[in-house]
């Protein structure tokens, strides 16, 4: 009898509501919460197995790079141009052909790939999946200057001083002890190394509290992708400062506004390519739409700067002046 009295308009935001209600209960039946590096691996080795995030999104499971024009770009163009972005921000392009660079959380290798590619480097990639790191050895040709090995990045079975560069992006929110994290990505690097790390991190509650909304959001986008805490941008820049491990200046960025449109990107793939999800089956379809809302509440915290993009680079006096 109600729905007979409401208006079309009505009708199709009552239905909106309801179908984010069902998908929000699927979210809390599946939740991903964190509760050891078992519960990381075990959520990316589900993704990697399953293939939809990369038939989606391509070689590369991280943000896009937008740049500063209202004018969009394909979000798989948009991810290799962050890729390019970050190596030019940071610096290392000016590394020499054959540097050793570690990618720390490589994913399947994509960002591996163009640094060997591009700019000659040598790279180790590590991720804590064996799903992942499988993947990463059958994507990349056997002449390619990639290799790949499973490794926890809080316990790198690598000697002190032993890369020229570390390279890790959207790790971080993973990593339960963030001080000793920002200890083992420096302990690795030789004098006059270069550290590059891009990451999601939360806004500085030190001078801005979350609001009672921010409050109920912010456990979702937690439990929702195995991530136990998320770190500020200064709260982790201070992490890379105070560590004995230390090689020079750390600077910052807040890259929030270059990468947004990423996450209505992540979510369109699937329309511009449903037949991606449907010849995978019911199941793919179903995980597809596990994951709206929680990249919808993830372009909210951005957008309102709960949460923002952070990107880190510490350089020796060798770099300063570029």
């Amino acid at each position: 009898m109600l729905l007979t009295t409401l208006t079309p308009t009505s009708l199709s935001i009552l239905l909106f509501f309801l179908f984010l209600v069902i998908l929000l209960y699927l979210l809390n039946r599946s939740s991903r919460h964190y509760e050891n590096k078992n519960s990381v691996v075990k959520a990316y080795d589900d993704w990697t197995e399953d293939r939809l995030l990369e038939r989606l999104w391509g070689e590369h499971v991280h943000l896009g790079y937008y740049g500063e024009t209202t004018e969009r770009c394909d979000f798989r163009v948009a991810k290799e141009i962050f890729v390019h972005q970050l190596v030019h921000w940071s610096g290392l392009d000016q590394l020499p052909h054959g540097s050793t660079v570690l990618d720390v959380g490589c994913g399947i290798g994509g960002s591996s790939r163009i640094l060997a590619r591009d700019y000659g480097l040598n790279v180790l990639g590590i991720s804590i999946s064996p799903s992942q790191i499988k993947r990463a050895r059958e994507l990349t040709s056997s002449n390619s200057e990639c290799q790949f090995v499973v490794m926890d990045a809080l316990d790198l079975k690598l000697a002190d001083g032993s890369f020229d560069a570390v390279w890790s992006v959207e790790a971080g929110p993973h990593m339960p002890d963030k001080q000793l994290y920002a200890d083992e990505l420096q302990r690795i690097l030789r004098p006059n190394g270069l550290l590059i790390v891009a990451d999601w991190n939360c806004r500085d509650q030190r001078f801005q509290q979350l609001n009672k909304i921010e409050r109920w959001v912010m456990p979702q986008l937690l439990d929702q992708w195995a991530h136990p805490e998320f770190a500020s941008i200064s709260g982790f820049r201070d992490n890379l400062q105070k560590s004995s491990y230390n090689k020079g200046l750390v600077d910052t960025d807040d890259w929030t506004v270059y990468t947004l449109p990423s996450w209505f990107d992540s979510i369109t793939e699937g329309i511009r390519r449903p037949f991606t999800i449907l010849a995978l089956g019911p199941i793919a379809v179903i995980q597809g739409l596990r994951e709206i809302p929680t990249l919808l509440m993830m372009h909210w915290a951005f957008a309102r700067r709960m949460m923002q993009f952070g990107v880190f680079r510490a350089r020796s006096d060798a770099f300063q002046d570029n």
